[in-house]
């Protein structure tokens, strides 16, 4: 079965603090949150009256004076009573329990599918500087502690509260005496919670920021492990994960020893409101104002209360904790989204695919700008090469091309249009990159493939895998293309994980190719083969290739050179040699096996 949750919110209007985000969303639910809240009055109710019902019993009896075949005429009243009374209860309990079945998951749901959809509108600078464990982690405790601050405040502290009015009010049926001494101690009780509020929030956050802490230490840890054994640093990630989970610890203890202050003071009042009841109760039966029945009553009524606001003040406590949870994840939402789309963002319409660069300026942060005046045109259906040392803007350029970042000068466009006016998912669907690191899912194979084209048959599959020379291999696994991969595909080896990207492109069909030395990771024969299968990609596409393997770039139209944001040359792979004195002619030579080095010599 499907759930439908709606997530198409503005990512602007999800609320930044804990108190009015769990507001937000109490609200989309509202209807059904507030019937089982009305439902849950039933149960407060009942638990304050059974007290009442052993009273009527017992008076019933000791008042009775008659023969004990008659006992039946003075009981049926409170029985009667009890049975509807517990009927009704366990009707609108399980109706309630009908509702809250088919919402709180829901509302969990909508929840971490808003959140997703707004962490996922961040630039790739924010996915660069955060652990990707902790960001994972923050996603599951927004949903999760949201869901159990409804469950706290719904069966905790509202259930409990209404427990405790209905309760004084049954009291006052005996003697108000025992209302005020009930409404005296639960303020009390309460007054001690709150009052160590603002401790607990402050050390509830500084706990969920060491356990945030740790699960991005330790993902990163795991995630790296082949690293870790090849380097011999276990013992080095282990003092790591110590040191985060010393502070988890003491920031564990920290609230945890909060609490025990909290439950000492409670108790003494607890006790303090026990031999007070019943101080007042044995004087009332002296004065003749309490009756046999009372005792029950009084005794049922306080201990049910001690229990349930012994639990109220933990709950409270774990509420508090709750939201000391949601405000150290909130800044998933909280940290505006850098790259975003203008309110008359248009759908970018590729018919050419002519790039023109004009004007560019762009620097990260506040350091010297890398482009400077920048000014490019790329033909349609033309193949470029971009070539230049490590930091010259290669990658930058392809990066400002498909907007993972917003450029500070000039523009981009796309036969026309400027980038920066149409939206971002336009943009990147008329573009297919190939990335030199490739990237896969623990998903199955045709799953990966169809990423570049979802819906694509069978038969699309399968021609673009042959393209991609990855149809040979994965015919001869055990589940062929329903084979998964593994965790960032590591089932695989990295050539045949390149292939798969490349097949992914291919299906994609976009017209705008970029290859990332999309061929780095295979061996020389496949790689020859690739070649002549990116060629019949490329032909009628406007493509750029950035290459670290200068070989790469004989049949590409033109090949531009980069040095430090510049660009200092540019021409055929053929005219560039001719000049012996030019920088491509510099970098040829300076290859190391096909290989450009890292830095000038």
């Amino acid at each position: 079965m499907t759930y439908h949750v709606t997530t198409h919110i503005p990512s602007d209007s999800l609320p930044k603090t804990a108190s009015t985000f769990l507001w937000h969303f109490v609200k989309r639910h509202g209807k059904a949150l507030g019937a089982i809240t009305f439902l849950l009055m039933f149960w407060s109710a009942n638990n304050a009256l059974y007290p009442y019902f052993v009273k009527m019993f017992i008076d019933a009896i000791v008042g009775f004076k008659g023969h004990s075949s008659n006992l039946w005429d003075v009981l049926k009243v409170p029985f009667w009573t009890l049975v509807i009374a517990f009927t009704v209860m366990e009707v609108a309990t399980r109706a309630m329990g009908v509702l809250w079945v088919h919402t709180l998951p829901i509302f969990r749901a909508d929840i971490r599918m808003q959140v997703v959809q707004y962490v996922k509108g961040h630039s790739s600078s924010y996915f660069t500087n955060n652990f990707v464990g902790t960001i994972a982690a923050r996603i599951h405790t927004i949903p999760d502690k949201a869901y159990a601050l409804v469950d706290t405040i719904l069966h905790g502290v509202f259930s409990i509260i209404l427990s405790f009015i209905f309760s004084c009010i049954v009291l006052s049926l005996v003697s108000p005496v025992f209302t005020g001494l009930m409404i005296m101690w639960g303020s009390i009780h309460l007054g001690i919670s709150f009052y160590f509020i603002p401790d607990f929030l402050k050390k509830s956050k500084n706990y969920a920021d060491a356990v945030s802490k740790m699960q991005g230490d330790t993902v990163d840890c795991v995630t790296n492990m082949t690293v870790v054994r090849s380097f011999t640093r276990g013992q080095q990630e282990m003092d790591l994960l110590r040191r985060s989970q010393d502070v988890e610890i003491s920031a564990a203890i920290s609230v945890e020893w909060l609490h025990e202050k909290v439950n000492i003071l409670s108790g003494l009042a607890g006790l303090t409101f026990i031999i007070t009841m019943i101080f007042f109760l044995i004087k009332g039966y002296q004065e003749q104002w309490v009756t046999v029945g009372d005792f029950p009553l009084v005794a049922l009524t306080i201990f049910h209360l001690l229990g349930l606001m012994w639990r109220l003040g933990i709950d409270i406590r774990s509420l508090f904790k709750s939201f000391g949870a949601i405000g150290a994840a909130l800044p998933l939402i909280r940290t505006p989204h850098e790259i975003v789309d203008s309110e008359d963002a248009l759908h970018l319409a590729v018919s050419n695919g002519k790039i023109e660069v004009k004007n560019l300026g762009f620097s990260y942060g506040k350091t010297t700008p890398l482009f400077k005046n920048l000014n490019l045109t790329i033909n349609p259906g033309e193949s470029v090469g971009l070539v230049g040392f490590s930091g010259s803007g290669k990658t930058t350029f392809v990066n400002l091309l498909l907007r993972f970042f917003d450029i500070q000068q000039g523009s981009i466009e796309i036969d026309g249009q400027n980038i920066a006016k149409v939206t971002q998912k336009s943009l990147r669907a008329n573009i297919a990159i190939i990335p030199q690191d490739p990237s896969l899912f623990h998903r199955t194979l045709r799953e990966n493939i169809c990423y570049g084209r979802e819906g694509a048959s069978d038969e699309e599959v399968i021609a673009a895998s042959k393209m991609a020379h990855c149809h040979a291999f994965i015919k001869e696994l055990e589940k062929g293309y329903d084979s998964l991969v593994g965790e960032r595909g590591l089932k695989l080896s990295g050539g045949q994980r390149q292939r798969i990207t490349i097949a992914r492109a291919i299906l994609k069909n976009a017209p705008i190719l970029i290859l990332d030395e999309a061929t780095s990771a295979l061996d020389s024969i496949t790689e020859k083969y690739i070649q002549q299968s990116l060629q019949g990609v490329m032909k009628g596409r406007t493509t750029i290739v950035v290459a670290h393997r200068l070989s790469t770039l004989s049949a590409v139209d033109r090949i531009i050179v980069f040095d430090q944001g510049r660009i200092v040359e540019q021409g055929s792979q053929d005219e560039l040699l001719k000049n012996k004195k030019g920088p491509f002619s510099t970098l040829w030579h300076l290859q190391n096996e096909g290989f450009l080095p890292d830095k000038r010599i």
